[in-house]
């Protein structure tokens, strides 16, 4: 199916650079338990708000100028831990547009492209040069995603690369969920179908045909 065609922008990034983040800690359990639940208030709930239920002031997402942010930067293995789709669910929800980090787990991976959320790999280095100028000056956290060109570029034109597969790339550019990206294959498909009809005609046998 077609969905919004992704397109470039510029957003706040909120450094979040742990490793191993889950999709427990993304989105806990709690807030899967009714089909009203505001996915984007359950986000990171465990680390945004303390055992009563305020607003911990030492969370980024927390924080002033961060409330706000569209970008998140991660560390390593980020998505890890349990198959949860609501993980994709509660950062789009939340406004998150797109994660960077250097690695991903693959459910998770996977899991945000089917939802229209960028995942990017970003190099260690690049990852630490990026979180390093947004804790010396917070107007470097406003960063330009550019998915054409795979760059992140903050206002003083400092500029790192990231990557993302060929074909996840062109399908965000174009909208397109699993199903679209299958169906403009269509006639290749049809083509094979069609040729393989002739080649192994018993793979197509259903044993309706006699009845």
């Amino acid at each position: 199916m077609k969905g919004q065609p992704f397109e470039n922008f510029s957003g706040i990034a909120a450094p979040l650079p742990r490793k191993n983040i889950n999709t427990d800690a993304i989105i806990p359990a709690p807030y899967l338990r009714t089909t009203d639940t505001n996915l984007a208030t359950g986000l990171f709930a465990l680390w945004r708000y303390d055992d009563n239920g305020k607003a911990n002031p030492d969370f980024i997402l927390n924080q002033s100028g961060f409330e706000h942010s569209t970008i998140l930067l991660a560390g390593e293995n980020f998505g890890c831990g349990s198959s949860r789709e609501a993980a994709a669910w509660a950062l789009v929800r939340f406004g998150i547009k797109a994660v960077f980090a250097p690695s991903f787990a693959d459910i998770f991976y996977e899991n945000a492209f089917r939802n229209g959320l960028l995942a990017g790999i970003l190099a260690p280095q690049a990852l630490a040069t990026l979180v390093t100028s947004i804790n010396s000056d917070v107007a470097c956290a406003e960063l330009i995603v550019d998915l054409s060109g795979m760059t992140l570029t903050d206002r003083i034109g400092q500029s790192v690369s990231f990557s993302v597969p060929d074909f996840r790339r062109e399908a965000l550019l174009r909208g397109d969920d699993d199903i679209a990206t299958t169906l403009n294959h269509s006639d290749d498909i049809h083509a094979f179908t069609k040729a393989d009809r002739v080649q192994r005609p018993w793979i197509y046998e259903t044993g309706l045909e006699h009845q």
